[in-house]
């Protein structure tokens, strides 16, 4: 079988195999295949007469649907590099991730170029179209290599500046192999792929996407009784979406049960799924597979675990035990190094060695293979910071702590928000997990600030006791000087992660630690 080093190259396989097969479903439409190549054509035409060539970098702003993956798929045909950016995504990320990116033109609805009436920098934006798609003359597929970008996104910046994540088309060939291997990807399914890198997949394996009918810029105001609906009315075999989104539909069929015969898997990934989590996906989708699938904008996927093994681990609070992500992807190698702030990008061989941990030893999880990114775009510093380069291969530092046993991956949390404890670590991540299994709790954390220790708790409703709570709380075997019932932050891409920096500034929280 001849290699194929272009994701566009798969699509245009599946179309030629699958013609009339419907490729998206979106809310009441749905597009074929072969009328969706039809209309790669023409808007890879369209862009061309607009003076878009290959190489220019194309801002795309455009929600998940159809329109998107017509402009995507169009964007790859001609050999432009797609610039994405989440639905989420508010001005000031915007203008960051223009400059970040310096586009040629911007792709974008009608809402989104009333951001140009603020936006300096969109303005700046050379050529501006809009997503309506017009007929015209086919465009011949442009002659890419593995080495040209495809791809850049950006990482949601919650530790800093987001960086721009550069893929090129042989890269994206990788991760496309690794993800559908993970997902046993078959042109049978008919998937709701709520993540959007995976849809991709789908669009190249010849397997049906249903686009979810939500907002996820706006993840809390999804309605799950709709997204149920779709699922049966739909007949969907999987499920690809943030463990917000599963929790969501678990909850609404425990509340108000109704079958999904014909969903067979559900991946979910983005964001820890703790073990009451895991407990209510096992409950709740009894007779489906369930994956967690740890991983990263670098590296996709890592490790990946069933829900199942991770409900039936014990319910207590064992400060130094983390949270069980799986067994590592055969293309992924890990290794767990002390952690510390130093650039190691130059490191010897003789010093990586010196640095690596023990079996069951914290340390900071790096991974290098074929699908674990090695670039920046137009970022030496984020390069330099974020890799190390040894003998010839790049390796990941992820930025989470975690452990090595038996073979399995664990989690301790964020390396910045480990809180050094002698010659130890108290984890912040570990205590979430449990604290969620005291009633009354729907999240927690705790933060050392200012040499205080505080716990700060979320509280399922008004109705709870916060005496009995604050009792239970001060009870574990962690000293903790305050506790603050508030509403924690949640991260804007999967509203499933706690945002540590709104919670202590970064200039006087003290759970960075710098060991050597």
């Amino acid at each position: 079988m001849e290699k194929r080093f272009n994701i566009t190259e798969l699509f245009l396989s599946a179309a030629a195999t699958y013609p009339d097969k419907v490729a998206i479903v979106d809310k009441q439409t749905k597009i074929s295949f072969k009328q969706l190549l039809d209309d790669v054509k023409c808007t890879a035409h369209y862009f061309a007469k607009k003076g878009i060539q290959k190489g220019d970098r194309v801002l795309v702003f455009v929600p998940m649907g159809i329109d998107l993956y017509r402009i995507v798929l169009a964007l790859f045909y001609m050999g432009a590099t797609v610039v994405f950016l989440d639905e989420w995504t508010n001005r000031k990320r915007l203008d960051l991730c223009c400059r970040l990116a310096d586009c040629k033109a911007f792709v974008g609805t009608w809402k989104t170029h009333l951001l140009r009436l603020f936006s300096s920098e969109i303005r700046r934006i050379p050529i501006i179209l809009n997503t309506r798609l017009r007929p015209g003359n086919s465009y011949f597929l442009s002659d890419t290599q593995m080495e040209d970008p495809a791809l850049i996104t950006f990482t949601t910046g919650s530790t800093g500046v987001p960086k721009a994540a550069l893929r090129t088309h042989g890269f994206l060939l990788e991760q496309f192999n690794a993800l559908e291997d993970k997902m046993q990807a078959h042109p049978s399914d008919i998937d709701m792929s709520v993540l959007p890198i995976v849809l991709l997949i789908n669009l190249g394996v010849g397997s049906t996407s249903v686009i979810a009918d939500f907002k996820s810029s706006k993840p809390t105001k999804m309605c799950a009784a709709r997204i149920i609906d779709q699922l049966r009315a739909q007949q969907v075999s999987r499920i690809v979406a943030s463990p917000y989104f599963i929790k969501r539909l678990a909850e609404e069929i425990k509340s108000d049960p109704r079958s999904l015969p014909h969903l067979r898997a559900i991946f979910t990934g983005g964001a820890p799924v703790f073990q009451k989590e895991a407990l209510l996906f096992t409950e709740v989708f009894r007779d489906k597979q369930v994956q967690i699938v740890y991983g990263s904008t670098e590296a996709e996927p890592i490790s990946s675990i069933e829900a199942k093994y991770v409900a039936e681990d014990h319910i207590t609070y064992r400060p130094e035990v983390g949270l069980c992500v799986g067994r590592p992807y055969s293309a992924t190698q890990v290794r767990i190094l002390k952690i510390t702030d130093e650039a190691l990008f130059d490191i010897s061989a003789k010093q990586f060695k010196v640095f690596q941990c023990e079996e069951e030893e914290w340390g900071e999880i790096i991974v290098s293979g074929p699908h674990v990114l090695a670039t920046y775009f137009k970022n030496e510093d984020a390069l330099r910071k974020t890799k190390i380069l040894l003998n010839g291969v790049y390796w990941h530092r992820t930025g989470d702590a975690g452990y090595m046993k038996d073979g399995m991956l664990y989690l301790t949390g964020r390396c910045q928000t480990l809180i050094q404890n002698g010659n130890r670590y108290i984890s912040p991540f570990i205590f979430e997990n449990y604290l969620q299994f005291i009633p009354g709790v729907r999240l927690g954390t705790v933060l050392k600030i200012q040499g205080k220790m505080i716990a700060f708790v979320e509280l399922e409703n008004k109705a709870v006791d916060r005496q009995l709570l604050e009792k239970t709380i001060r009870s574990l075997p962690l000293f903790i000087d305050e506790i603050r019932f508030c509403k924690l932050p949640r991260d804007p891409r999967h509203h499933s992660k706690i945002e540590y920096g709104k919670l202590a500034p970064p200039t006087t929280n003290e759970s960075t630690p710098i060991p050597r």
